[in-house]
């Protein structure tokens, strides 16, 4: 077995990354992304993109400032799926921990749909502990081309950041 060791950075996801990210999610996900990336302007939100020197996005993540008064909410955390249980997650999730430290705050906050215990273990291992359950929603597409609902039960976790 040959190791190879992956420089890693993070940066501000640009409008320019979108056509790399398929990987995150469908067509749809990524028009929701775009979206989002008109809040960053705005200073409601971070969104974050790990690449290595490429240049190229193999991480993202969104830090939203406006759920919760004084905390840090990361949502839409992804890497891309060749590249999984390499410690890509753990970079982007300590990226964005940084970025919530860098406004004065010291909570983060995020939710794991309960059937994705491969994120909440590593959330947990992150330091992130469950307080609440919330149902979560959002639109996906569907395989004829519609538009569905996707429903689904979330654990809530914290990490105090100080």
């Amino acid at each position: 077995m040959i190791n190879v060791e992956l420089k890693l950075y993070a940066r501000d996801l640009a409008q320019e990354d979108l056509p790399s990210c398929g990987w995150s999610g469908s067509e749809h996900h990524v028009a929701g992304v775009a979206e989002q990336l008109k809040r960053v302007r705005l200073g409601e939100v971070d969104y974050l993109a790990v690449c290595p020197p490429t240049g190229i996005p193999v991480a993202k993540g969104g830090v939203d400032y406006r759920v919760k008064e004084g905390v840090g909410t990361l949502w839409q955390l992804a890497v891309h799926p060749a590249l999984q249980s390499c410690g890509i997650g753990t970079f982007l999730v300590g990226a964005a921990e940084q970025r919530i430290r860098d406004r004065g705050l010291w909570r983060a906050e995020l939710g794991v749909e309960e059937s994705n215990p491969r994120a909440r273990a590593l959330y947990e291992r992150l330091g992130y502990v469950a307080f609440d359950r919330q149902p979560d929603s959002w639109d996906e597409r569907a395989p004829d081309g519609s538009l569905r609902r996707h429903e689904t039960m979330c654990t809530l976790m914290r990490k105090d950041l100080s």
